[in-house]
């Protein structure tokens, strides 16, 4: 505790050093700043000293600092010694463990394996979708969430440790000796030459180097005969500013401003040019995004569309246009702090929400009425405010209520679909190429009964609006006159789950497909396999092929149709949305 008070006391020394330099116009400001902190520390120290209970200074002061930085914006963030490493992962896309995912499975009560990863320890041990972990050297993993199953999973890289585990398709216990190695997470984990000569490169997030990894697959796939690329940022959160502008740089010419950066500090204000020759600046490209695209994601995509070098198709994307720098604080912990707002070629900034900071914080959506209108190198309109707009809208297909509690950890207690999805592997030693694998009809059909069989239950919207809106008309009155309407609905509305199986079958296979696949083929597989059903890829490359109505695109027009598909609910159907990561 002496040691916190002694690293205070000296930080607000030196603080009261530099602020005496400081202009005397902000005098009233450093007062504040002066006197809080004192407070702040007084506060504590009496706390400490006379507080009914003993207090971790930890625990106290940490929520303090957290509590502070929420006033602020989500993207600050204070990282105690404890999880700096969670940041290095952020940063790197690195970690030192057996590289899989697992989940918690609320029938046995145990953390499973779901997906070991392609050429990392667990799968070269020969881990297994389904196998359940048991024990952790002499530690049982009984009853343990994933996230203490993970950080007994993670270590330091070259240390062996024995993994008990149980496999359901043999019911035999094993015990396996691992070895943790540095995982480096595939920034790139599938791209290939499709029909046509259209390339597709999915890139999952802007970790360190990323960009080389970009223009291996890049120039892998030109050498293959690749006449047209689909680049696919949906789901990727951003991450590096620099790679950005490295992939960027790849496809426009050398000594453009790409990014300019603008912050309270002299040192935040930069600028970020291409440097280097690009690769290839005349073959056409259509960039996928989503509301999940954001931040390092939509410097490319927004780059890469004011520049006219690219079509964006797909959905809104974030819109986060805030930077972040690592700063590190005393006792090995960090901060990543937001430092500045980052302006695009067009000379916007994409940021969709303001964060205010008076009355302890709250955001402020900016409404598109209030955006403003910037303009392309070719004069097309564009605007600031609400993430990327893309240039062809396409609406993903939505995941229905039933696939929702069938397909997501936590929701279905029977887990049903897992238990079935374990049989079809042990059934199957094998199955059909990654690429136009299907589940068949027969094999659905079983699917369908064992669901119906396995006391599988779910909460339908439909019963809960009609719920609702009883409770309304009771309220306001109008039920009495409405109730042989309302009975009539109910009796429509009943729960069907057979019904509802046969409805949303097309969906239920696609989900089933994807997991079996990967459990084959691993990532790379389940999004090869998943470009089948894609409608916004499939929409990708009909652009491409009419080169017409590429370049028409690309041209200023005032009256250029959006395109869009129907309007989808609820939540969308996606291969890339496996994200934890062991």
């Amino acid at each position: 505790m002496k040691k916190l008070f002694l690293a205070f006391g000296l930080w607000l020394c030196a603080w009261g050093s530099t602020v005496m330099a400081q202009n005397p116009a902000d005098k009233e400001h450093n007062f504040k700043v002066a006197k809080n902190l004192e407070t702040f520390s007084a506060i504590y120290k009496y706390l400490d000293m006379m507080y009914v209970d003993t207090l971790d200074a930890d625990e106290v002061v940490g929520n303090g600092i957290n509590y502070m930085l929420h006033s602020l914006d989500p993207y600050t963030v204070y990282y105690p010694e404890e999880k700096v490493k969670d940041l290095d992962l952020m940063i790197s896309g690195k970690y030192a463990g057996i590289g899989a995912l697992i989940r918690y499975n609320f029938a046995l009560k145990n953390v499973v394996i779901d997906e070991p990863y392609e050429h990392m320890p667990a799968a070269e041990v020969g881990l297994k979708k389904g196998d359940i972990v048991l024990a952790i050297g002499d530690s049982t993993m009984a009853g343990k969430d994933v996230a203490y199953v993970s950080s007994r999973l993670r270590g330091d890289a070259g240390t062996t440790f024995l993994l008990t585990v149980r496999r359901p398709s043999t019911n035999k216990k094993m015990k396996i000796r691992i070895t943790r190695r540095a995982i480096q997470l595939p920034a790139v984990p599938y791209y290939g030459v499709q029909e046509g000569g259209v390339g597709y490169l999915d890139l999952n997030s802007f970790t360190t180097d990323c960009s080389k990894d970009v223009r291996r697959a890049f120039l892998d796939m030109k050498k293959q005969g690749m006449t047209s690329l689909v680049f696919d940022l949906r789901n990727n959160g951003g991450g590096s500013l620099q790679e950005a502008i490295n992939i960027v740089n790849m496809f426009v010419p050398k000594g453009l401003t790409l990014v300019k950066t603008v912050g309270k500090m002299e040192r935040a204000n930069k600028e970020y040019k291409t440097t280097v020759e690009p690769i290839d600046t005349v073959m056409p490209i259509v960039v996928l995004v989503n509301g999940e695209t954001a931040s390092a994601s939509e410097i490319t995509s927004g780059s890469l569309q004011d520049l006219d070098r690219a079509v964006v198709l797909g959905t809104r994307t974030y819109g986060k246009g805030l930077v972040q720098a690592s700063m590190n604080l005393p006792y090995n912990a960090s901060l990543k702090l937001t430092t500045s707002k980052y302006y695009i070629p067009s000379g916007r900034c994409i940021q969709a929400i303001n964060y205010k900071h008076a009355n302890g914080g709250y955001t402020e959506h900016i409404p598109d009425s209030l955006t403003h209108v910037f303009h392309t190198a070719d004069g097309r309109e564009v605007r600031d405010g609400g993430g990327i707009k893309p240039d062809v809208e396409v609406l993903p297909d939505s995941l229905p209520n039933i696939a929702f509690y069938l397909a997501s950890s936590g929701r279905d207690s029977t887990e049903v679909m897992w238990n079935w999805e374990l049989q079809y592997l042990k059934k199957h030693p094998s199955i059909g190429p990654a690429k136009t694998f299907v589940l068949s009809d027969a094999d659905y059909e079983d699917f369908k009964q064992t669901v119906l069989k396995s006391g599988f239950k779910y909460d339908r919207e439909s019963r809960k609006y009609l719920e609702n809106l009883v409770k309304l008309a009771r309220f306001e009155g109008y039920y009495e006159d409405a109730k042989p309407e309302f009975d009539a609905l109910e009796k429509k509305l009943s729960h069907n789950l057979a019904k509802d199986l046969d409805y949303n079958r097309q969906t239920l296979k696609k989900l089933l497909t994807s997991d079996l696949v990967s459990a084959y083929y691993y990532q790379r597989g389940s999004i090869e396999n998943s470009l089948q059903f894609d409608k916004q890829w499939k929409k990708a490359v009909e652009i491409l092929q009419n080169p017409a109505e590429y370049r028409k695109l690309l041209q200023p027009s005032a009256d250029r149709p959006v395109v869009k598909a129907e309007t989808a609910v609820g939540a969308t159907v996606d291969a890339k949305a496996k994200t934890k990561v062991k």
